[in-house]
C-alpha cells in the first residue's frame, strides 16, 4: 500500500497546533532552553526517557516541572539521595499482624510522569530498581508483578559527575534513556529576562493543562506514521555502523572508542527524528532531522576509550566527527 505523505502532512500540521500549545505554556517559565523544551516533547512524542545533565541552577528541574503541569495527567517528583532505598520507590508489602497477611503499598513510580531528580546521588540498588520500571514498564513487588499506566515516562536529572556525591550510572541504565540533553548556561540576554521575571520572593506563573494522555497516544501514533525514505534509514544505519567499524568508513577515531552504538541506538534515532520532524511540521524525514537530534541519542551510547580521555577527547567530539565524514543523502 503506497504511502501518502501529503496525507500524513496535513494530519502533522493540524495536530501541530496542539504541541505549539503546549509550548508557549512552557515558555511562560522558562526563559530560553528552546531545545531542551523541544527535545522533553520529543521523548513524550517517542514514549520514551530523558536523562538531562547540567549544574546546579540551570531550570532543569523547574522545566520538567512545568511540562507536567501542562499536561493532564498524574506527577510525582522524586528526590533521589544516597539513603534512598528501592522500597521508597517502587513500594513495597506490609504485614497485617491481626490478619497475618500482607499488603501492597505502591511507590511513588506508579504515575504517569516521574521526575527523577539528581537521579546520579542514589546508591546502585535504587537505579536497578528503576531499570525495570524503565524497560518492561511493570514493577515487581514480592512475588507480583504490577503494569505501570501509560503515558509512563522518567526525566532524570542528573548533576556532572565531577561533583561532590555523585555515582556514574551504570552504562546499562543510562542506554535506557532515549535522549541525554546537556544543558548550558543561559546568553546574557536570555538571563536578563530570568532576571526580570523571576527576581521576586513570590513568583507564581499559572500554567495551564493544555494536552490530555489521549491526545499524547494520538499524537505518538502519528509520529509512528511519518514517512522515512530508505535512504535515510541507510544514512542512520551508516552513523551507526561508523560508531562500532569507523575504518570501514574513512573514519580515523577506531583507537578513541571503547565501544560503539547498540541495536537500541538505531531505533531510538528513527524514532526520534520522526518526533523532530512532526515538531518541525513536516509529514516526512530529513537528513537534517538525523543531525539536529543525533548528538543527544548518541553522546551516551559511545564509550570513549582511556586513551581518548588522556587526549582530553569526549564522546560529542567522537559523535562530530561521525556525523561530518558519513555522506548526507
Amino acid at each position: 500500500m503506497p504511502i501518502d505523505v501529503k496525507q500524513i502532512g496535513a494530519k502533522v500540521e493540524q495536530e501541530k497546533a496542539i504541541l505549539d500549545r503546549v509550548r508557549v505554556e512552557i515558555q511562560k517559565v522558562i526563559v530560553g532552553q528552546e531545545e531542551l523544551i523541544e527535545r522533553l516533547l520529543v521523548g513524550l512524542l517517542c514514549n520514551n526517557h530523558i536523562l538531562i545533565e547540567g549544574v546546579p541552577g540551570l531550570a532543569k528541574t523547574l522545566s520538567v516541572t512545568t511540562l507536567a503541569r501542562t499536561i493532564q495527567a498524574s506527577f510525582q517528583r522524586i528526590q533521589f539521595t544516597p539513603d534512598l532505598l528501592p522500597a521508597d520507590l517502587i513500594g513495597t508489602l506490609i504485614y497485617n499482624p491481626r490478619s497475618g497477611d500482607f499488603t501492597t503499598r505502591k511507590g511513588p513510580i506508579f504515575t504517569n510522569i516521574i521526575l527523577a531528580d539528581e537521579i546520579n546521588r542514589a546508591p546502585a540498588k535504587v537505579q536497578s530498581a528503576l531499570l525495570e520500571a524503565m524497560q518492561e514498564r511493570q514493577v515487581t513487588i514480592g512475588d507480583t508483578t504490577h503494569p505501570l499506566d501509560e503515558p509512563f515516562m522518567v526525566l532524570a536529572t542528573q548533576n556532572p559527575i565531577e561533583q561532590e556525591g555523585t555515582y556514574p550510572l551504570p552504562e546499562a541504565q543510562v542506554d535506557r534513556f532515549m535522549l541525554k540533553l546537556k544543558v548550558t548556561y543561559p546568553s546574557k540576554e536570555e538571563e536578563k529576562k530570568i532576571l526580570k521575571r523571576m527576581a521576586r520572593s513570590s513568583t507564581k506563573i499559572d500554567v495551564q493543562p493544555v494536552i490530555s494522555p489521549k491526545d499524547i497516544l494520538r499524537l505518538r501514533q502519528l509520529a509512528d506514521e511519518i514517512y522515512m525514505d530508505e535512504k535515510v534509514e541507510d544514512y542512520i544505519l551508516n552513523i551507526v555502523q561508523a560508531t562500532r567499524t569507523p575504518e570501514k568508513y574513512g573514519l580515523d577515531v577506531g583507537k578513541l572508542i571503547q565501544y560503539g552504538a547498540s541495536p537500541r541506538a538505531t531505533i531510538y534515532l528513527a524514532m526520534a527524528s520522526r518526533a523532530h520532524a512532526l515538531m518541525q511540521g513536516r509529514g516526512y524525514v530529513t537528513p537534517q532531522d538525523v543531525k539536529s537530534i543525533g548528538m543527544d541519542v548518541l553522546r551516551h551510547r559511545v564509550i570513549i576509550t582511556y586513551e581518548a580521555e588522556a587526549e582530553e577527547k569526549t564522546p560529542e567530539n567522537v559523535v562530530a566527527a561521525i556525523f561530518d565524514s558519513i555522506a548526507v543523502p
